[in-house]
């Protein structure tokens, strides 16, 4: 009999590996570095997002913070939603994202958003579904890509893909929002490229890319001349591309007069900046949009060199823990959601802050986790869970 043991020395030695069990559940779901950097990043936004808003009655930092709490309910749900169950259903992303895209044209729902774009609808509040969108559009070209297994070499296949990934620009187009089509090619792109798509059968698709927008230039100038007025690319289109490829012959009071207020703001913030809640130009008016499109201006005049290179350290760490989480995703299919939406995100910073200084066009793309826009804000953090997803369930494959 004192040989066995005793009763309380069975309990301990259980807890141990129960307490170990409940380490593991919480690791499985739980990608602690990767919720960091996301807290951190939103945080930094909503610093900036409030000192943007604080001076413009337009816009409303409660629903910017309901647009983040928002989100993270939603990052949660989708999170735990095993992605896998969705690598089928390519035909229903296609038929959501025609049916979000095109909503707009609805008599009585669809809203002008300006500028003879209508993108918005309207359903108790206002809604632009081209940007929920996103999400169908990264799981409609994963879906598409992950039927190849990281090989596309035959060029029938490749143009049947590519046929199905360009539909969602196509119904953007008839708005027409150029910024977010831009943002669904660069999508299409991202997964064409991890998907395994030859790189000459992209480049021809790029050459045909181009000669086409010329083409398209071409006729859009010979109906002027019919109509007296442009049909398939705006003025205001026009007006944007004139500034960017002419900065210096752009008139300061007309088209490039935003371009030149973002410049003297990112200047004016020195390597620190002006300090929070002393930027003059979004103060005093003169940055439009400060809130939205020319955040990022916002936060140079403020913090300057500093705070730019803060959050772009953000960035870089997101990204980075996004590739770690691609590199270890079971299949193609988790692996190309990832890297798509590493794409566009990508994209957005990098046409973001370029437009504002200068290095690319206007487009009124908006900065991710730090633009103003409760829309914007729940879809990344859907695109957030959709990565948290593949990480916990690729982690749970290999342990089982």
């Amino acid at each position: 009999m004192s040989n066995l043991p005793q009763i309380h020395s069975v309990v301990r030695a259980a807890e141990p590996k129960q307490a170990r069990q409940q380490r593991t559940g919480i690791r499985r779901w739980v990608n602690l570095p990767f919720l960091l950097v996301i807290l951190c990043l939103v945080g930094y936004g909503l610093v900036i997002v409030y000192s943007a808003v604080s001076v413009d009655e337009d816009y409303s930092f409660t629903r910017q913070l309901q647009g983040v709490a928002a989100g993270l309910v939603a990052m949660a749900v989708v999170w735990r939603l095993d992605y896998r169950h969705l690598s089928g259903l390519t035909m229903l992303f296609l038929v959501i994202n025609v049916v979000l895209i095109l909503s707009p044209h609805i008599p009585g729902l669809g809203t002008d958003a300006g500028m003879g774009a209508k993108s918005w609808i309207r359903i108790g509040m206002q809604v632009q579904p081209g940007e929920f969108a996103k999400i169908t559009v990264v799981l409609l070209d994963a879906s598409v890509m992950a039927r190849y297994g990281g090989r596309l070499d035959d060029p029938k296949e490749y143009c049947k893909a590519l046929g199905i990934m360009l539909v969602p620009f196509l119904c953007i187009m008839t708005q027409p929002d150029l910024g977010t089509g831009l943002v669904y090619l660069f999508i299409g792109a991202t997964a064409m490229v991890v998907g395994g798509a030859r790189p000459k059968f992209m480049l021809i698709t790029l050459a045909a890319a181009i000669v086409a927008f010329g083409a398209l230039m071409a006729l859009d100038e010979a109906i002027l001349s019919q109509t007296g007025e442009y049909k398939i690319l705006k003025e205001y289109q026009r007006k944007r591309l004139f500034v960017f490829m002419n900065q210096d012959g752009a008139n300061l009071s007309e088209e490039g007069y935003n371009l030149k207020q973002a410049q003297i703001a990112i200047g004016s913030g020195g390597l620190f900046g002006k300090g929070l809640f002393q930027g003059s130009q979004h103060a005093l008016g003169l940055l439009p949009e400060a809130p939205t499109d020319f955040i990022f201006c916002v936060l140079a005049e403020e913090l300057g060199f500093f705070g730019v290179m803060v959050l772009l350290l953000l960035y870089v760490a997101l990204i980075l823990l996004c590739f770690r989480i691609a590199a270890s995703a079971g299949d193609m299919f988790g692996m190309v959601i990832v890297m798509s939406v590493v794409g566009m995100w990508l994209f957005q910073i990098l046409e973001s802050i370029g437009m504002d200084c200068g290095l690319m066009p206007i487009t009124g793309i908006p900065l991710p986790f730090v633009s103003y826009g409760s829309s914007f804000m729940v879809v990344n953090f859907v695109m957030l869970g959709l990565i948290g997803s593949v990480w916990s369930h690729s982690m749970a494959t290999k342990r089982s």
